[in-house]
């Protein structure tokens, strides 16, 4: 989200599902996962036995957490098929997603639910008190998330690493006190917009439009392409309707209960 870089993410209202074949009925449209599908490498670093589905909603390749939900998913089916039962929450599930994800700032939502920071192990919710819709702006391009972070660099000077401490410290105290005007200023970044923005300059306008169409605030998601834009939900089909001709937009809401068992 924004500022904050491999540390604050949330969970929206698409979902992955994940389950393992023979264990009950299978979906109508889900796929068995091949051995690369992000599910099934977690499902066998757990130590699940045997293959999994998938059913899956979240675009891929479009820095909306795919594969950090599809990660969880797995690493939760192994865990029930060893336990017997479903473990919400999981730390072991979190420390084995983080570790094939990289970071932690997808895994944790699609976990928790909700508004999350993650670090190290930790996972702190944070309460929102903003009634938002989620406007996510989705071009037909695609990213690569190891891609757009080697140009990002290993070292960052120091007025920008303050700059977007303090602007996520903004946007934590925005959404638990449900001050909308404050999430213009908290959602501004230093440390790697400006670099994927380059690669995806429909983006950056996708971004600029929805802004100056009322949008309370925006981001690039993820590593992109999306762009999420937050506004009063009697809003959202008019800010839809504003956003570039050269993308969809889906209208979303925040996902509260993360991985659950169906």
């Amino acid at each position: 989200m924004g500022p904050g870089f491999d540390a604050l993410g949330a969970a929206l209202s698409l979902h992955c599902d994940v389950g393992v074949i023979g264990d009950g009925t299978v979906p109508d449209g889900a796929h068995e996962a091949n051995d690369t599908h992000p599910a099934q490498v977690a499902f066998a670093r757990l130590g699940g036995v045997g293959r999994v589905w998938t059913k899956n909603s979240v675009p891929m390749g479009r820095g909306m957490g795919f594969s950090g939900a599809a990660r969880v998913g797995g690493a939760l089916a192994a865990e029930r098929q060893l336990a017997g039962s479903f473990v919400a929450r999981s730390s072991t599930a979190l420390a084995v997603c983080t570790e094939l994800e990289g970071h932690a700032d997808n895994v944790a939502p699609a976990l928790w639910g909700g508004v999350v920071i993650a670090s190290e192990g930790h996972v702190a919710r944070v309460p929102v008190a903003v009634e938002a819709a989620w406007v996510m702006w989705i071009p037909d391009t695609t990213t690569s998330t190891s891609e757009s972070r080697r140009k990002i660099g290993p070292t960052v000077a120091l007025e920008d690493a303050v700059f977007n401490i303090a602007r996520t410290a903004m946007l934590v105290a925005a959404l638990s006190s449900g001050d909308v005007t404050g999430l213009r200023e908290a959602t501004r970044d230093r440390l790697h917009q400006d670099v994927r923005f380059a690669a995806v300059p429909g983006s950056r306008a996708a971004l600029e439009v929805g802004l100056a169409a009322g949008a309370w605030c925006g981001w690039l998601s993820g590593s992109g392409p999306t762009v999420a834009l937050l506004c009063e939900p009697s809003d959202a089909g008019r800010l839809a309707a504003a956003l570039p001709s050269d993308g969809r937009s889906l209208v979303l809401s925040l996902d509260q209960a993360g991985a659950v068992e169906l």
